[in-house]
């Protein structure tokens, strides 16, 4: 079984950049809040739905101190200790779904300068693994209608799709087990 709370790989981005995927720890509060700063306007509203200025206490807490059980946080990163910079994250929160499949919600942020390189992907197919590992046999998520990166990264992961409509957003459904 994965420890997902040591998760650690190297990726190599389309452009030839090597990243680090690895699971968030607490000690990057400080990293999380700038890599928010780093955001565009239009990317934090396709992440969460909404226009903000800053995450709250609240979203820095539950964006760094989870139980890698229920909610598991991957972070993209980009050099070394000091100078470790959060380019991207995903994040899935598990819930039990009304069919009695272990199901979890899933997300991804990447930075602008970023963007088109592939991380969304790498990282779907590193939450997928663990996520897999955990008994979860879906991951689901909401997708605004405009945000078609984000509809191309899912329809081409590879995973068994379906696509609905769920109050104005696209509502996407992957299955991760084999049936």
């Amino acid at each position: 079984m994965i420890d997902a709370a040591a998760y650690d790989a190297i990726e190599t981005l389309k452009n030839g950049i090597d990243v680090r995927i690895r699971s968030i720890r607490a000690d990057d509060r400080e990293r999380i809040i700038e890599a928010f700063r780093n955001l565009e306007p239009e990317s934090i509203y396709t992440r969460f739905f909404h226009h903000k200025k800053a995450l709250s206490d609240a979203e820095l807490k539950s964006a760094t101190e989870i139980d890698f059980d229920d909610v598991v946080v991957l972070v993209v990163t980009i050099g070394k200790e000091k100078n470790e910079t959060i380019i991207a994250g995903g994040r899935y929160v598990a819930f039990d779904a009304a069919d009695n499949l272990r199901s979890a919600e899933v997300a991804f942020t990447v930075e602008e300068d970023y963007q088109g390189q592939g991380l969304a992907s790498h990282l779907l197919r590193h939450l997928a693994h663990i996520a897999r590992q955990k008994g979860i046999a879906r991951f689901e998520a909401d997708v605004l209608p405009h945000n078609k990166a984000m509809l191309i990264v899912f329809s081409r992961c590879g995973l068994p799709m379906v696509k609905g409509h769920e109050a104005g957003n696209v509502h996407v459904t992957l299955t991760l087990t084999k049936k």
